[in-house]
């Protein structure tokens, strides 16, 4: 049986008796009804994860005993930065949790004149929330031990505007680079995906003018979560960890 992996937003020290926080005592003895004896792997978005055994194990509570540090690392060696403008639905929560999964170390929802979505106030807080809850739960599924910052939301313009040396991309489907003519990015890649309904023609404007460079994935026309999940892992097939 796989060893579950926890996020446990604490410091974590070897020798240690420590409490599970809330989310995480849930999810360990109500969900997966652990009890004392079995063995977790712990991270706290830090770098590296933490052997340790369940001491006490309850509906509400669960303590567990650190006993092994290990520096063990999953990350790319690509760093992604993803804009991505608000999706319907279900469809944002999937492209975080999957962009996570392919190696994305920071993530920003930009809002664009067609993005079909209304959040604010509370609602968007929540949603906020919601959304870096589902990068953790991603970072438990896939074994990163760093957990990549969902950014509070922005504008496209303000997110494009913001200084960075990093390599800038967006897809147009008659684009000069395709992922195979790329030059090799130095700083990293910066990468705006568009909604629903595409960029409006200003934005694509807007985008050369602040230097993003055109990228082609290919004849078709992709969904806006199909677009950023295939043009992530083209990327790390490129430059990154997949092979």
């Amino acid at each position: 049986m796989r060893i579950p992996r926890i996020y446990q937003n604490s410091p974590l020290q070897t020798g240690s008796l420590i409490h599970l926080d809330e989310d995480a005592a849930n999810h360990v003895g109500r969900v997966l009804r652990m009890q004392p004896e079995q063995e977790l792997c712990l991270f706290n978005g830090l770098g590296g994860q933490y052997k340790a055994v369940i001491v006490e194990s309850g509906k509400k509570q669960v303590v567990v005993k650190i006993e092994e540090f290990s520096d063990v690392s999953s990350e790319s060696p690509l760093s992604i930065h993803l804009g991505q403008v608000i999706s319907r639905g279900d469809k944002m929560e999937f492209t975080i949790q999957k962009s996570v999964e392919l190696g994305v170390k920071i993530i920003t929802p930009l809002w664009s004149s067609r993005c079909g979505v209304k959040l604010q106030g509370d609602r968007l807080d929540k949603k906020q929330e919601q959304w870096q809850k589902i990068a953790i739960s991603a970072c438990e599924q896939c074994g990163r031990n760093y957990v990549p910052e969902v950014r509070p939301v922005m504008t496209l313009e303000e997110w494009m505007s913001e200084e960075t040396d990093e390599m800038k991309l967006t897809l147009h489907p008659r684009a000069k680079y395709s992922v195979g003519t790329l030059p090799t990015p130095v700083n990293g890649i910066r990468l705006v995906i568009g909604p629903e309904g595409g960029l409006s023609d200003e934005e694509i404007a807007l985008t050369e003018q602040h230097g993003f460079q055109e990228m082609l994935l290919g004849p078709r026309v992709l969904r806006t979560e199909t677009a950023s999940l295939t043009a992530i892992t083209a990327l790390q097939c490129r430059f990154g960890d997949l092979s």
